[in-house]
């Protein structure tokens, strides 16, 4: 078993090249998942996104949520990569990719990484629109859209 985790401020390696890292002879299936800057969100435009990270407790975290999958999912390799800085509209920032034997479980523990991800991990997200910008990260409130923390 190979657990891969990193969070950088460079380009995230190729998809093909992370599914190579988790490929294994025993596995049947390797599902990802790619999270890209769009270039509009809720009618507005997109300009990039900004990513901020505590890279210490991200990392931890990125750890438990894997091995809370494995407890769930009989998984053989899992490999998470999240962009920090700047991310312009068509590029990559967050990387998931697991090995299992069959397609069930690497689906369903893709979605449970980055569903939870996007949940507990302090990574923070800045979507930079033409006409200001909005933090999201971990926020509950944030997340189901009760409120927003502006920053123009």
């Amino acid at each position: 078993m190979r657990d891969i985790v990193d969070i950088t401020s460079d380009n995230l390696p190729s998809l093909e090249s992370i599914s190579h890292l988790v490929q294994d002879d025993t596995a049947g299936a390797i599902s990802t998942f790619s999270g890209l800057t769009r270039d509009t969100f809720q009618g507005k435009r997109v300009v990039q996104l900004d990513y901020e990270a505590y890279v210490p407790m991200a990392t931890k975290v990125l750890h438990e949520l894997i091995k809370e999958a494995r407890d769930q999912w009989d998984l053989k390799h899992v490999a998470v990569y999240h962009r920090i800085g700047t991310v312009p509209v068509g590029q990559v920032s967050v990387v998931i990719a697991v090995s299992s034997a069959h397609r069930r479980e690497g689906l369903r523990a893709t979605e449970y990484l980055i569903d939870h991800l996007k949940d507990r991990c302090p990574i923070w997200k800045k979507e930079v629109y033409e006409d200001g910008s909005v933090w999201k990260g971990t926020c509950e409130g944030c997340r189901l859209n009760k409120h927003k923390h502006d920053s123009n």
